[in-house]
């Protein structure tokens, strides 16, 4: 398994992911709580610090099977964005337009509540709103990207249409055979952040709030509590023997949820890759642009996203990692050499002026519900809630979800409970092998789509198969 960018100690952090680490290893596992969070994710830590900064008096434990930040929390490409799975049309669709408005509003409200919570807990995550440019390449991007502003200034938002020129001052992006720069599209409701250094940083707020939060504590079974285990509530037993008992349950496994027995065709992993350079100069910087830390990616159907972190390299990643058959996560999730190879290749073609030399590569599964609409559970009377199923887009929804959460299981009524993601269920994936064939197909469809693009100058016929699949 390859190392994550993320996961390098920074020097003098007070959430260093060694340090964390070190405060994990003495953490006894009580014997009782009133919430048990099942995952040390995004998820699990902004449900658990936001119950215990509504009430100070419950007790809250978060068990991580690995460390905190273990999946795709420490692995994303650090974009705190308002972007959902589910376009405001289809939202509207399935929803009414009511409803649709409010749930995007809430996602780009999210965006700046990420930072305030930075802020006032003082975690050092490299939180800079410097929005998303969307390079457009080709005619048939550019005409995909005017059509995406039209369709988000319809639903409140603010993304605008950028030139040729005014793109270039942002990110210098060289013309490639068939991809000519067009222009971008450019929206203000994203930051950027170290993944990891936000995660770490969430979990000491959760701790000093007097939470528990328990690593190397694999999940084995959670069942409803009998009168000889202790009367209502939940039993959870660890794979290690150790057990305790929990009043209410928060289920935050993300992909994970995938190898659950009796979940398993909840979301399907689906895997993104990741590359980071060596850190470029400053010269080399005022050759490439994103002065004002903007992230980047591209209108193409095969998802790309990139950053300039903290330390002034450039992370790059995206998806084209096949589907592994029976939902199978594994350590060598993520050493697909073919997509690495794709992503360096990639970036040295799109920023040519500059020598790029790469130093890390690394990559991980993301769920995936089969109609791509994240959801939040919670069942009053089983006292059991969940969320999940952000198809990458999680950074900034896992805050709206986990907060969403922490409401509905205290019992209270706000316009983010009321939101058309809770209560969703999203219909199971398909029996294998017909899921491992529609999902690398997909994939398959997604990479020609762009290819054609890129051969005839016009939008893709293949295109219009991946929009359907995906609900677009």
């Amino acid at each position: 398994m390859t190392m994550p960018l993320w996961w390098e100690p920074r020097v003098a952090s007070p959430t260093d992911p060694a340090e964390a680490t070190e405060l994990a290893d003495v953490v006894e596992l009580p014997e009782r709580a009133d919430v048990a969070v099942v995952g040390g994710g995004f998820t699990g830590l902004w449900a658990a610090y936001y119950l215990l900064r509504q009430r100070p008096d419950i007790h809250v434990v978060v068990l991580e099977a690995e460390h905190v930040g273990f999946g795709a929390s420490g692995r994303n490409g650090g974009w705190v964005s308002a972007l959902f799975p589910v376009g405001g049309d289809a939202l509207a669709a399935r929803h009414g337009a009511a409803s649709a408005r409010a749930m995007l509003d809430a996602l780009v409200e999210t965006v700046d509540e990420v930072g305030q919570v930075c802020v006032h807990e003082g975690i050092d995550a490299g939180f800079v709103r410097g929005g998303t440019l969307a390079v457009a390449r080709g005619d048939a991007q550019a005409a995909r990207a005017r059509a995406g502003v039209e369709a988000n200034r319809r639903w409140g938002g603010s993304a605008r249409w950028l030139d040729r020129e005014q793109t270039r001052e942002r990110l210098a992006a060289a013309d490639t055979p068939g991809r000519p720069v067009r222009g971008a599209t450019f929206d203000p409701a994203c930051a950027r952040i170290h993944p990891r250094a936000l995660v770490d940083g969430l979990a000491a707020a959760v701790r000093r709030l007097g939470g528990t939060v328990v690593e190397q504590a694999r999940v084995a079974d959670v069942r409803r509590a009998g009168a000889g285990a202790g009367g209502e509530g939940h039993l959870i037993r660890l794979a290690d023997g150790r057990a305790l008992s929990a009043d209410a349950v928060v289920r935050a496994t993300e992909a994970w949820t995938a190898t659950l027995p009796r979940l398993r065709h909840r979301v399907a992993p689906v895997y993104s890759l990741m590359v980071a350079t060596e850190p470029l100069t400053p010269q080399q910087w005022s050759a490439v642009g994103l002065a004002e830390r903007e992230v980047f990616t591209d209108h193409g159907y095969l998802v790309v996203y990139g950053q300039r972190t903290v330390d002034d390299r450039i992370a790059f990643g995206g998806r084209g990692a096949p589907y592994h058959l029976g939902s199978r996560i594994d350590p060598g999730f993520d050493t697909d050499e073919r997509v690495f190879t794709a992503l360096r290749t990639y970036l040295r073609r799109l920023l040519p002026q500059v020598e790029l030399d790469f130093s890390h590569a690394w990559g991980g599964p993301l769920g995936v519900p089969r109609d791509w609409h994240p959801s939040v559970t919670w069942d009053p009377e089983g006292r059991v809630g969940s969320a999940g199923g952000y198809v990458g887009d999680g950074v900034a929804a896992t805050h709206l979800a986990g907060r969403t959460l922490a409401e509905l299981i205290t019992g209270q009524q706000t316009r983010r409970t009321g939101l058309p993601w809770v209560g969703h269920r999203s219909p199971d994936w398909e029996r294998e092998p017909l899921r491992w064939l529609g999902i690398n197909s997909g994939l398959g469809v997604a990479t020609l789509a762009d290819h054609e693009e890129r051969l005839t100058g016009r939008p893709s016929l293949a295109g219009q198969v991946v929009d359907r699949l995906t609900g677009h």
